[in-house]
């Protein structure tokens, strides 16, 4: 489960969190999703092996895509979801973990 994954990487490389939410006992839908999305300027989403980076500051996609990227098969917001200051991470890749919450890479 890549939840697990999440929390042994942020265990592992003693990364403190402000908040956590069970995504299971509270669900984010397309719209709780996107007004999540309207608070960053950069979104990391992962699927599979794929990392993608959207910058919103740059271009901004239309809602129905933003939402492919954001929301699983459910209709809910996909998780781990990570937010450090104004960036998000959807989706659990040790490489993005490492880059974006450390500043390490490798």
């Amino acid at each position: 489960m890549t939840c697990t994954r999440a929390q042994e990487f942020l265990a592992k490389n003693e990364i403190e969190t402000m908040q956590q939410v069970d995504a299971k006992k509270a669900t984010m839908g397309a719209e709780a999703a996107l007004a999540l999305a309207a608070t960053v300027d950069e979104i990391y989403t992962v699927k599979g092996k794929k990392v993608v980076r959207l910058d919103l500051k740059k271009s901004r996609p239309p809602s129905a895509e933003l939402l492919e990227y954001l929301l699983g098969p459910t209709g809910n917001l996909r998780a781990p979801v990570v937010r450090k200051g104004r960036t998000l991470i959807v989706g659990f890749d040790e490489a993005t973990f490492r880059d974006l919450l450390t500043g390490t890479s490798g």
